[in-house]
């Protein structure tokens, strides 16, 4: 499913992973849905966007929160970086 609907490119957005075919990033998905988004808004915000398309990108969101646990992924990130 993922590799359906995100990708990552380092010519667009640096890299960053967006909605496949869009320069919408998915963490962008996940702020609106933050700040209390309905699916009806978001793709009145973004036309290019489905129902079908939001709700996959949540998802995905909600297995990686699930699977995490109390894991903070930005401190895994920040003491992988420091390793390298």
């Amino acid at each position: 499913m993922m590799g359906e609907i995100i990708e990552s490119n380092p010519e667009i957005l640096g890299g960053k992973p967006v909605i496949k075919g869009t320069r919408i990033p998915i963490e962008l998905i996940f702020e609106l849905i933050s700040l209390n988004y309905s699916i009806k808004q978001i793709i009145e915000e973004y036309p290019t966007l489905t129902r079908t398309i939001i709700l996959n990108i949540v998802q995905i969101g909600k297995i990686i929160q699930e699977n995490l646990g109390n894991v903070s992924l930005k401190q895994y990130l920040e003491r992988e970086l420091v390793q390298s």
